[in-house]
Order: structure tokens, then sequence, then C-alpha cells
């Protein structure tokens, strides 16, 4: 018992050495490692670094700026300044789907990147997947969403008759068939003028000045004495074709037929001759005054009918090919602006002015009120159709003019383009004819053709830069 007493005395004693021995290190053991326990979930997580002075920039480690200074930590549980960097996008590839090749610039700008970045706008760069770029070196692709944002339109080509407005510039000539000159056919004098202004208005019949002339004189003595042959005795061989040469003879000196009648019934000859107007319409020039000696042949006036007139437009050598006599045309004349007049093309004349390589082209138009005046300027607008044929037409916004070549944009569905080109006609009303390289029906681009034609040059140089990256 009393063995079993002492054994127990000694376990117990080993036990309280042994919690004396370590009391220290079991006390204090456990405060530490309770302290770092809480010193690790009271520290937050540092999700990132930014810029210290406030710029979009961010690191995932530890770095400084240009400056030397530090980037700042950004902890888990504060609440950041700046919006995170955004985590890489995850490659398609990985997702089962299209595989991205590289990313280009969101502004279209020769610039690629073989990672995600961001412009200096912070805009993202655009990924190009495989499969998006021009592989048969004939069509361009473009996304649906990119067609939408940049308004493309388009349109069939159409056949229609092309109808353009040729202008040119002109001027008020006067009708050359209306002119009308008096003179006399034998020498005279003048002792009366009924017409004696530039500008006075006319008729046909009308007396414009009273003349001596010993010629007519003669004639009429004559006349007188083939009419006493005549009423002596109807019978006398010669005597009426003596009197029908008589009355010839005056006719050809230029006397009025009812003048000779007269004088022949009444049998009396008078000693001047009233000269009538040989046709109505405006003096436009007079030659003669009062009490002058006249010659033979001399132009006394100038009578000229202005219900008629002529334009005489100057048209380019370029444009001939479309002018045609009998087409229509509108005259508007700079002193009435507000009231054009419709003409007709009666001539092309047949010579080319060397100095400005135009070609004058004649328009019959009418004045009946008189208001036209010889030598007015007019603008000239000719109605010029193409063969009045219906051609195959596209809108003149649909051609994208290089200089050296025109292109249009063919429609091919879900996003590809087909640049084409095309040889170009005649031109009207906002639309073109296309002589080669189209077909009727086909769907054009007619709009934001622009916009097209620079992702068609990017793609180039991107294929370039993949063909390149690839041979490397």
């Amino acid at each position: 018992m009393n063995k079993i007493r002492a054994a127990l005395i000694l376990t117990l004693g080993l036990a309280t050495v042994s919690v004396a021995g370590y009391g220290y290190s079991h006390r204090s053991a456990p405060g530490p490692s309770l302290n770092v326990a809480q010193a690790s979930a009271a520290e937050p997580a540092i999700l990132y670094y930014r810029d210290p002075g406030g710029a979009p920039s961010w690191s995932a480690s530890p770095k400084n700026d240009a400056q030397g200074r530090a980037y700042l930590p950004v902890y888990d549980d504060a609440e950041p300044k700046f919006d995170p960097p955004p985590a890489p996008a995850e490659p398609k590839a990985a997702q089962g789907e299209r595989k991205i090749l590289f990313y280009r610039n969101p502004m279209g700008l020769p610039d690629t990147s073989p990672t995600p970045k961001k412009d200096s706008m912070g805009m993202d760069y655009i990924p190009v997947y495989e499969g998006d770029e021009q592989s048969d070196g004939k069509t361009i692709k473009v996304s649906l969403d990119r067609i939408q944002r940049s308004g493309v339109r388009t349109e069939p080509a159409q056949a229609r008759v092309l109808v353009r407005a040729l202008r040119a510039v002109g001027t008020v000539a006067i009708d050359e068939r209306r002119v009308t000159i008096v003179t006399m056919r034998s020498d005279g004098y003048v002792e009366d003028l009924f017409v004696n202004t530039t500008g006075q208005l006319v008729r046909a019949g009308e007396p414009l000045f009273r003349v001596y002339s010993s010629d007519i004189q003669q004639a009429l003595s004559d006349l007188l004495v083939a009419r006493s042959w005549a009423q002596r005795g109807s019978a006398e061989v010669g005597s009426g074709k003596s009197l029908e040469g008589s009355m010839q003879r005056l006719r050809n000196l230029g006397v009025p037929e009812n003048r000779i009648r007269e004088i022949r019934d009444s049998g009396a000859i008078p000693r001047t001759i009233d000269w009538l107007a040989p046709a109505g319409g405006t003096v436009i020039a007079k030659r003669i005054i009062n009490g002058q000696r006249v010659v033979a042949g001399d132009e006394l006036y100038r009578i000229v009918d202005l219900s008629n007139l002529w334009v005489i437009a100057d048209v380019a050598e370029g444009d001939l090919a479309d002018i045609k006599p009998g087409m229509r045309a509108t005259v508007t004349f700079r002193a009435y602006r507000n009231q054009p007049v419709d003409g007709v093309v009666t001539f092309i004349y047949p010579e080319v002015r060397p100095e400005t390589r135009t070609a004058r082209v004649r328009i019959e138009v009418a004045n009946p009120d008189q208001r036209l005046k010889p030598d007015m300027y007019a603008d000239v607008v000719f109605h010029v159709e193409a063969d009045r044929a219906p051609v195959t037409t596209v809108p003149t916004s649909a051609i994208i003019d290089t200089g050296t070549r025109q292109i249009v944009l063919v429609a091919k569905g879900e996003g590809r383009f087909e640049p084409r080109p095309v040889k170009l006609g005649r031109r009207g009303d906002g639309y073109v004819e296309i002589v080669e390289g189209l077909r009727q029906g086909e769907e054009i681009v007619t709009t934001a053709t622009f916009l097209i034609d620079a992702e068609s040059n990017l793609q180039t140089a991107l294929k370039t830069f993949i063909e390149q990256e690839q041979a490397k």
C-alpha cells in the first residue's frame, strides 16, 4: 500500500515538474500564435497598385513611376479611387470558340498588339479573330454591328434614263433672217423724212421718206405715153407690150406696185415719190437725213423684226456630243432672272474657237413683248437626255474615285463587300452610268463607302502584317 502511494506521489511529482518546467512555454507560446492569426485576419489583402499621381495606370506588383514615386497599394476592403484594371479576357480559343489572332487599334490606325491594351484615349483595342481577315483577296469582312453604327446603306444598280442639265453662257443676237435693209435703185434727193429716229417702230408699207429721182420720173413719163397709145387703139401692134414694159421698168426701180397702178389709172405724174417700208420692225440703223442726195445701192435704213431672237451660247468642246438640234433649253436673262424663257436648239456652228475651246450653239426664243434686247447676257441650261434609252446607273455617292480608277463596293451579304472597278459614262440627276463592271440588280453600297474603304485598307495592312509574322 505504501509502495502504491509512493508511485502515485512520484507520478504526480513528475507531472508537476513537467508543468512547472514548461509552464512558461505553455502559457507564452499560444499567445504569439494567436496574435499572428488575428493579424492575418485583420490585415486586408492587396489587390493591385495604382499610380501615385492619379493617372489611369495600374500594376499587379510594386513599381515606381517615371518620377521615382512608389505606386500606392489598393486593399481588398478599401474603396478604390479609380476603377481597377479589367482582368484580361480569357482567350476565346480556351472557351472552344474562335482564336484571337491579335488586337487592332479602335480608331483604324495601323497599330496592333498581341495582348489586350488601351489607346491614348482609353479605348480598348479590338480583337481580331481567326477567319475575320480578308482570306480570298477579293472581299472585305466587316462586323454587322459596325455596319449598323456606320450607317451603311445599299441599293441595287438600276436601269434609268439619265437626264442632266448642261450649263453655258450666251448672248442675245438678232435673227439674221428678220433683217431688212432699205435702199434705192436709182440716184435721188431726199425732200422729207417721215421716220427720223433710230429705234422707231415701223409697219410694212408705212412711208419712210419722200424722194425725187430723175430716173423714176423718166420711167413714169414712158408709162403715160404707153397708156395713151393703148387708149388710142388697142388694135395697134405692140401697144399692150409697151404699156407692160413701162410698168416693169418702174418695178425694177423699186417703185411700189400700188403706186404704179395709181399713176397708170390717174394719168398724173407726181414730182416726188413716197418711199415705203418693205418690212415691219424696229429701225436699228438710220443713215439718211433730210435734203441728202442718195446714191443707188446706199443703205438708208436697217429694220429688224425683234419678235424672235437668237441666243448664241458658248458650249465647251467636251460637251458638244450631248448637244443636238431640236433639244430643249431654258434661257434665263440676267435682266429678268425670275422669268426664264424656253427655247429650242436650231443650229450648231461648224467651228470651235481656239482661244476658249468652245463652240457656238444657236437657240431660238420668242420675244413677243420686245423686252429682250440684242447683246443681253443669258444663262442657258440644256436638258440633255442620254439617247432617251435606259442605262445601268448607280448613285454618284457610291463611286470611290482614286484618280486613276473608279470603284464601287458590291454587298455580298453577312457583312462582306467586294471592291469592284467600273467604267463610268454619262452623269445626271445625281446618278452615273456604269458602262462596264456591274450588272443591273447587284447590290452596291451608297453611303459610308469611305468607312468600308478604310476598313479594306486596314485589313490589307493587317494581312501583310500577319504574313510577315508567320514568315518569321
